[in-house]
């Protein structure tokens, strides 16, 4: 397994967490900022999760560098923030809430290799840095690559 992030302190406590499952030996943790490096490689799982970023993150760069690092029979997981919370009322930032059918078409994923397996939105509560309680939804999907 191979975890990635661009914050040295989440890829030491992925570290710790793995160590501490005695699964260490079994995990590589590599920092990236993805839209700009990316793990070399093929998986047999990609998770893309919550790409909105007020850095200017390429979301519809990674997710293709994503699908493209997605074995044959792989699963590409992507997890995005469906909108602001509930308790947002002035967003601190431009940010692109895509749906599945907008990011299907960027990527221009052939139909006959890929299949959508999962395509919900959840929502989970949320509660704002002044303690006010909220909701936030949440896109996931589920790509299979044939």
């Amino acid at each position: 397994m191979t975890g990635v992030d661009i914050s040295p302190t989440a890829l030491d406590r992925a570290a710790r967490h793995a160590a501490e499952a005695q699964v260490a030996d079994r995990t590589a943790w590599e920092r990236h900022e993805l839209g700009r490096t990316f793990p070399a490689g093929s998986y047999d799982l990609v998770g893309a999760l919550y790409l909105q970023s007020p850095a200017g993150l390429d979301q519809q760069g990674v997710l293709r560098s994503a699908a493209a690092a997605v074995a044959e029979r792989g699963t590409l997981l992507i997890v995005l923030h469906a909108g602001w919370p509930s308790w947002q009322t002035r967003p601190p930032f431009e940010a692109v809430f895509p749906t599945l059918d907008g990011v299907l078409e960027e990527l221009a994923l052939p139909e006959r290799e890929w299949t959508v397996e999962t395509r919900e939105t959840v929502r989970r509560r949320s509660v704002s840095p002044e303690g006010l309680d909220g909701h936030r939804d949440d896109h996931v999907w589920r790509l299979r690559r044939n």
